[in-house]
């Protein structure tokens, strides 16, 4: 949910066979994982399949906010935008490898750390500024609720473009790395924007209460979390490892490909030619 949910591999409902794999599968039988990897196989398959419905939910609570004002139209065009440059590029400039599949590749080989890093993150930036939400508009406070919104939103957007670009062959890695990328670029200028109205902007009441003490300094502590959090992810994260590695993995399959299609056509050549040499002798 962070922009790092692509980096954690394929999803779990989908094969990771290599071609090397697939001919002595059909012969032995499916190979096994070993049982700490199917074990850590299941474990995530659970969470992500949980993710994917809390996922459809939020995305219809962030649209009636969309439609309600909340979010502003630079925000609403930004997913369009991004989706359309997406398609182009994936057309034009890094189409998918031959013979590979974008959706089945593993691009980061996440460790336990990492994984606590990526379940951080989801917490942060999703599930805390949606209870913030949701406390701001029971407590009326609009301020707040128009504050969060929009980072909300467009978090939602990036989720559900992961997951279809990550479910889609037609991507090739470059694809699935810029998506993170564009999308945290443009969230931690609006979390700069949510940061400065609850610490700027929004002043405490001089009577007030604990509840209304602890608000107050639970949106300017869970401001300034996301935008930590989203600004180390950005800079030491997806530009110096992620995205490298994903052009790296990009150009290998891409080299792999073109030589076991010209191997492919030498074959093709070499066999036509012998099937050529006793037509010759019998002349």
């Amino acid at each position: 949910m962070s922009g790092v949910s692509l980096a954690v591999g394929a999803r779990p409902d989908q094969p990771t066979a290599t071609a090397g794999e697939s001919t002595s599968s059909t012969k032995s039988g499916p190979k096994q994982p070993p049982p700490s990897q199917l074990q850590q196989q299941t474990m995530m398959g659970g969470l992500m399949g949980s993710l994917r419905v809390i996922e459809l939910q939020l995305v219809a609570f962030i649209m009636v906010f969309s439609l309600s004002g909340l979010v502003p139209v630079l925000d609403l065009v930004f997913p369009l935008f991004i989706s359309a440059y997406l398609i182009v590029l994936s057309r034009l400039v890094f189409p998918s490898p031959r013979g590979r599949g974008g959706a089945t590749s593993e691009i980061f080989q996440g460790s336990r750390l990492f994984r606590l890093y990526v379940i951080l993150g989801t917490a942060v930036g999703l599930f805390l500024p949606l209870a913030y939400v949701l406390g701001g508009f029971a407590r009326g406070d609009n301020s707040a609720v128009r504050s969060a919104t929009p980072h909300l939103f467009l978090l939602s957007c990036q989720i559900l473009t992961e997951n279809l670009v990550s479910g889609l062959s037609l991507f090739s890695p470059p694809i699935r790395a810029l998506v993170p990328l564009m999308y945290t670029v443009r969230r931690v200028f609006v979390i700069l924007d949510w940061t400065q109205d609850v610490w700027f902007q929004k002043t405490l009441a001089p009577n007030a209460d604990i509840a209304e003490v602890g608000w107050y300094w639970f949106g300017k502590g869970l401001a300034a979390a996301n935008l930590s959090y989203f600004s180390i992810n950005l800079l030491c994260f997806l530009i110096p490892r992620f995205l490298p590695r994903a052009f790296e993995k990009y150009f290998n399959d891409r080299d792999n490909g073109e030589e076991m299609h010209s191997k492919m056509a030498e074959d093709k050549r070499s066999a036509a030619a012998k099937s050529q040499q006793p037509e010759k002798k019998s002349d």
